[in-house]
């Protein structure tokens, strides 16, 4: 048989005279050897700590009337963020990936269905942007009253974010518990309407948080109904207008 090569820490095909060839292992470290590996290794790292954080850039929030979530999100957010959202439509999601099919507005509007009105957002940056969504989402309705906002009542109404991915789900349970946080310090309001450093106190954030399931648009007239129609119903106003450090 052919003399086997050497290589400093690699694996070699040895050629035999019979049969396959056999695989040997080069033990011997180099110096050479142990830069080549770690560097590798520190890649292998590098990629997998990467793929960990990449956020999708779909995302559905619930929170109450979906006119005045999508106004809201639409023109006001993009104040603060120009050129933050790619597309926006509003529709019904629910949390139930086995719920009524192709629900109706009428049959959503009844409470019976299960879904939520729901403003579905495509980011162009999500790993800048979808944080910052979900501390404005909190601050034009209030998520501490159960499937209610204002005179709208019933599970159609929830406060709710459905997730696509597990880095969205992450954000959005660290987002939720420090808004907790803040309510508990009384650095927000949701009983004034407008943001008081005293208040708040003792109410819990009811918003609701699992993965997505089927979108289902609502109809034309649906679409930008606030844009089209300015004085149209409402019940959405900022609680308060910048996020406060929690310390």
């Amino acid at each position: 048989p052919k003399r086997k090569r050497r290589f400093p820490g690699v694996c070699v095909a040895v050629p035999t005279s019979v049969g396959r060839p056999k695989i040997s292992l080069d033990l011997k470290p180099t110096f050479q050897s142990y830069i080549i590996l770690t560097h590798a290794h520190k890649l292998i790292k590098l990629k997998k700590k990467h793929s960990r954080m990449v956020v999708s850039s779909t995302c559905v929030l619930g929170a109450g009337c979906y006119w005045g979530t999508e106004k809201y999100i639409k023109i006001d957010f993009q104040k603060k963020f120009p050129g933050s959202i790619k597309s926006a439509k509003v529709g019904f999601m629910n949390p139930d990936p086995n719920g009524m099919v192709n629900p109706s507005y009428r049959q959503v509007c009844s409470g019976s269905t299960g879904h939520v009105e729901v403003l579905q957002v495509e980011l162009n940056q999500p790993d800048e942007h979808y944080e910052e969504l979900l501390k404005f989402f909190f601050t034009f309705h209030d998520p501490t009253t159960m499937n209610r906002q204002g005179n709208d009542a019933g599970t159609q109404y929830a406060s709710y974010i459905f997730t696509d991915g597990e880095e969205q789900a992450k954000i959005a349970n660290r987002i939720k518990e420090e808004l907790q946080g803040l309510l508990d310090a009384k650095k927000v309001s949701y009983g004034g309407g407008v943001f008081m450093s005293m208040g708040g106190g003792g109410k819990k954030v009811t918003t609701q948080i699992s993965p997505a399931t089927t979108f289902y648009e609502a109809h034309e007239e649906h679409q930008e109904y606030l844009m089209k129609n300015p004085n149209g119903y409402c019940n959405h106003r900022f609680r308060f207008n910048e996020w406060p450090e929690l310390n």
